[in-house]
């Protein structure tokens, strides 16, 4: 009978450590607003063109066929005057020979170094190497570094959607929101709920505001590490949303208590209103 009252004892103990301990993490460990199917992204593999491997062959042959040319024409041409004894004895006419024959070499170099400038220099305007359209290329990479990237990548499950927004740079999203995670967190100890406003939709605050008033005093959760990953993106003509999930760690030293993170966030962005923040629309735990 001693031992049963024991374990039941255990029991309660810990069925009412665990919610405690959750409770402790921003949104206490429950899933509040909006929801979405998300699936980890993959990248895709580039594809690979001919067009190079078709270029450098003509040009290579191009190259031989004009150094043939010329090389037999000046070989031939020399090698019979000098041994047919054109050039015994140089005379006014001999110089003058020898001017034309130096200057349908310079002309020939010439259109040889203008044919292979050419094709250089279209690629180059293609690449963006020249100094207005550097500029241009880095604007975009700036602003629209988004479509590079959804070029990149697509997610693993066909139901759920990767469309990137435009000016969305996935990298940079991605290192702020291990910050903000923090930030939040933070925040959620020290129940500084007008620094939560600022990250959250309305409709979310209330109920993030409810849950924290069930909380006494401080907390002293400390996030140990954490990692984000784009899991879904998708926009229309007035709104994107983005889906994090969150990996990681954290643990209560007052408490003694340490736990995984394993949390989605769902944020949302007007795209009618310039500069419009993003704000987080819902939480799965």
């Amino acid at each position: 009978m001693k031992r049963f009252f024991t374990v039941f004892a255990l029991i309660l103990t810990v069925s009412f450590m665990t919610p405690h301990a959750e409770a402790k993490k921003f949104g206490g460990g429950k899933s509040f607003g909006k929801s979405f199917k998300t699936a980890p992204v993959k990248q895709q593999q580039p594809k690979q063109t001919d067009t190079l491997k078709q270029q450098q062959p003509a040009k290579s042959s191009k190259k031989g066929l004009m150094g043939g040319l010329l090389g037999g024409l000046l070989a031939g041409g020399l090698l019979a005057a000098f041994f047919g004894g054109a050039f015994e004895g140089i005379q006014f006419m001999d110089i003058l020979i020898f001017g034309l024959i130096a200057f349908v070499i310079f002309k020939l170099f010439k259109t040889m170094r203008g044919a292979k400038r050419t094709p250089m220099g279209h690629r180059e305007a293609y690449a963006g190497n020249s100094p207005r359209q550097n500029q241009h290329r880095q604007a975009a990479e700036g602003m629209n570094s988004g479509f590079a990237q959804q070029e990149s990548y697509t997610s693993t499950d066909s139901d759920v959607p990767f469309n990137l927004p435009p000016g969305f740079n996935m990298n940079a999203f991605l290192n702020g929101a291990r910050d903000h995670y923090r930030i939040i967190q933070g925040a959620w100890n020290h129940n500084e709920l007008d620094k939560i406003r600022e990250y959250v939709s309305p409709a979310l605050f209330d109920d993030l505001a409810a849950e924290r008033a069930k909380l006494d005093g401080e907390q002293h959760t400390e996030v140990m590490y954490v990692d984000a990953e784009l899991v879904r993106a998708d926009y229309d003509a007035s709104t994107a949303q983005i889906s994090i999930k969150f990996s990681g760690r954290y643990k209560d030293r007052n408490e003694g208590v340490e736990e995984d993170i394993t949390d989605i966030w769902h944020l949302e962005r007007d795209l009618r209103a310039q500069n419009a923040p993003w704000l987080i629309v819902g939480i799965q735990a």
